[in-house]
């Protein structure tokens, strides 16, 4: 990565944090219970840790803040099974956390906009291309590797969410796909004089800008 990089990453990290803070937790309906998802690398076989783990790469990064959010989003979190355990890989919790994340927007989004709810495929279709853009950009940056990423199934990108649609999600989907190119840029830069998703929806109404 080239100097200045990191920096970046944090500041993207950061919007992440402040978009759910403003707009999706204080209108979230979720259960406060996450639920159980597919085995990390570190524990799909009896072998285990063999990917750098939680506690050694992700703890005490910019990145961590993935992880506390995604503890806020109830079911949209599928964790590992033995994720209470010591050594889940980082990779994939990262990309757990970026789902959880993306499904929570979209559900969300959905909802604030009296949208019809969410199609599986789109849920589908937004958790894991966040999951392989975020978890993609934490290997690229911490030199970790993971197995779960390089299988992971490539998302229909015809069932994303356009940023006109869905902003929130359509913006977070849009700045990791590839968030270190020069032209890198918010995508939808009004979201930045709005307080609420109710503020959202009135720009919606109104036919919506990228100004």
């Amino acid at each position: 990565m080239k100097p200045g990089d990191a920096v970046t990453i944090h500041q993207l990290l950061g919007r992440i944090a402040y978009f759910h803070t403003l707009f999706i937790e204080p209108v979230l309906v979720s259960s406060r219970q996450s639920g159980a998802g597919e085995a990390c690398c570190n524990h799909k076989d009896a072998s285990g840790y063999g990917q750098p783990d939680v506690g050694t790469v992700l703890a005490g990064t910019a990145w961590a803040v993935l992880d506390e959010i995604a503890t806020t989003v109830g079911e949209h979190l599928l964790l590992c099974p033995d994720s209470d355990l010591r050594g889940c890989c980082a990779v994939c919790r990262v990309a757990a956390s970026g789902a959880a994340i993306a499904e929570a927007w979209t559900v969300t989004e959905h909802r604030a906009y009296g949208l019809p709810l969410a199609a599986d495929p789109l849920l589908r279709a937004c958790r894991t291309t966040a999951a392989a853009r975020l978890a993609r950009v934490f290997t690229q940056q911490h030199g970790a590797s993971c197995l779960g990423l390089a299988q992971a199934e490539a998302p229909d990108g015809g069932l994303l969410p356009d940023s006109i649609d869905l902003p929130l999600t359509g913006e977070l989907l849009a700045l990791w796909q590839d968030p270190l190119a020069a032209t890198r840029s918010p995508v939808v830069s009004w979201l930045n004089h709005c307080t609420d998703l109710n503020d959202i929806h009135r720009v919606l109404q109104q036919g919506g800008t990228t100004k």
